[in-house]
C-alpha cells in the first residue's frame, strides 16, 4: 500500500547533503519521500534522488514545481500554488504520477478530490519551524475532521516526531509527514527506522 506509514520530507533548508539524507531515510524503511527546496529545485538533483528511490522500490514526490515533478513520481502543491494554476490541467499534465495537495479544512480536501488528487496533506498538526507560512496548528481534532470527511488518504504534517506520533495515528491519518525529527537527528537512519517501527506498532 503506497499511502501507509512515515512520509519523509527532505527539505533543502535542513539538509546540506540531501542525497545522503535520502539514503538514510530509505535505509530506515520509508517508501514515500518528498523533496522540498523553496529557493529552487535542481533538476539534476531530482534525477539523482529518483534513481535512489527507484533502487529501494520507493517513490519520490517533488514540492511545488510541476515541470521538475515530471522527473519524479509525483507533485505536491499548497493552496497558494493551486490558486495560481489550472488544477485540472495539472492533473492531466502529471499523467499517472501522484498528486498531493495541502489542506487544512474539509472544504479544501473536497476541492482536491475534485481535481483528481491522490492524497491530501493536512495540517499543521503542531507548531513547526520548518515552514514559516504553515499557519496555526489544527491539532488532532482538525486532522481527524478532514479524515472523516474525505475519501482521500490523509497525510498529517507539521511538527510531528516521536513524541506525538501516537496522537497522529489516533486521528486515522494514513501517514505522518516528518521533516526535522529525521533531518536534525544525530543519526537520521536510526531515527527513521524508529519512527517507521513505532508507526507500524501503533496502527497494527
Amino acid at each position: 500500500m503506497i499511502f501507509r506509514g512515515i512520509y519523509a520530507i527532505v527539505d533543502q533548508a535542513f539538509a546540506d547533503r540531501p542525497l545522503a539524507l535520502l539514503e538514510c531515510i530509505l535505509a530506515g524503511g520509508v517508501r514515500l519521500v518528498q523533496y522540498r527546496a523553496k529557493l529552487g529545485i535542481e533538476r539534476e538533483l531530482v534525477r539523482a534522488m529518483h534513481a535512489r528511490t527507484r533502487a529501494y522500490g520507493a517513490l519520490l514526490i517533488v514540492n511545488d514545481d510541476p515541470e521538475v515533478a515530471l522527473e519524479a513520481d509525483g507533485l505536491h502543491v499548497g493552496q497558494e500554488d493551486l490558486a495560481g494554476c489550472d488544477g485540472a490541467g495539472l492533473r492531466e499534465r502529471l499523467g499517472s504520477r501522484l498528486l498531493g495537495i495541502s489542506c487544512a479544512v474539509p472544504a479544501q480536501a473536497a476541492v482536491a478530490e475534485s481535481l483528481g488528487a491522490d492524497y491530501v496533506g493536512v495540517g499543521p498538526f503542531a507548531s513547526t519551524a520548518t515552514k514559516g507560512d504553515a499557519g496555526a496548528p489544527i491539532g488532532a481534532p482538525g486532522v481527524r475532521n478532514v479524515v472523516l470527511q474525505t475519501a482521500l488518504p490523509v497525510v498529517a504534517i507539521g511538527g510531528i516526531g516521536a513524541g506525538n506520533l501516537a496522537e497522529v495515528a489516533g486521528t486515522g491519518a494514513a501517514m505522518a509527514a516528518v521533516v526535522s525529527a529525521i533531518a536534525l537527528a544525530r543519526d537520521p537512519r536510526v531515527a527513521t527506522s524508529a519512527l517507521v517501527a513505532r508507526w507500524n506498532e501503533l496502527i497494527g
